[in-house]
């Protein structure tokens, strides 16, 4: 991957979007028209884990809901708000999981990032592999200038994993995302954030 010039405007539409590579894994955008991708998906999002530190906005319940998310993901790329793409192992193909470079704001060069992991690709280092790769991309190729990246309180495994990608804890945010499965409850967020002129980690 290449650097970008130093003097960019800004960040540019990801779409199409680039399969990335490293550290053993590929990420390649998500198909919504695949069977295969839908069932992922589903799978990823009715996880109890998944569901014990995320509330998405918008439920996802079936494969017909599935199908209607990954579109929205689809949607973002086009317009430039979003890069989703599908962790897979490099060798194999297998689907591990997701990564997302999310509400891209092309004024302030801002974004976040959120992932999950399948759980039978858990233990494995996948989650911070798959964010050393995505966030190297966003702060170069991309143009984002400030990625940040929040977890429910109490998750330290994502503590961990945005430590050791270089995303240095920055605070606390009160009240900042649901309750597990609630729309009606807030918990407190940890906030890390990493910027373009940080340095590359070095990952073991």
């Amino acid at each position: 991957m290449t650097s970008v010039d130093a003097q960019h405007t800004g960040p540019r539409s990801p779409s199409p979007l680039p399969d990335l590579h490293g550290h053993g894994v590929r990420l390649r955008p998500w198909d919504a028209d695949s069977d295969a991708d839908a069932a992922a998906w589903l799978r990823g999002h009715t996880d109890p884990e998944f569901r014990r530190w995320n509330t998405p906005l918008k439920q996802v319940d079936d494969l017909a809901g599935a199908r209607g998310s990954l579109r929205d993901k689809v949607l973002a790329a086009v317009d430039g708000s979003g890069a989703s793409y599908c962790v897979t192992d490099a060798a194999s193909g297998a689907v591990l999981g997701h990564i997302g470079i999310n509400a891209i704001d092309s004024v302030l060069s801002v974004a976040r990032v959120g992932y999950w992991v399948l759980p039978e690709a858990r233990g494995r280092g996948i989650a911070t592999r798959a964010l050393a790769v995505a966030s190297r991309w966003a702060l170069t190729d991309l143009g984002i200038h400030r990625l940040e990246l929040g977890h429910a309180l109490g998750h330290e495994a994502s503590c961990r994993i945005a430590e050791r990608c270089g995303f240095r804890y920055e605070g606390t945010l009160r009240g900042a995302m649901w309750e597990a499965e609630r729309r009606d409850a807030f918990r407190d967020v940890h906030l890390h954030g990493r910027i373009a002129t940080d340095p590359e980690p070095q990952l073991p």
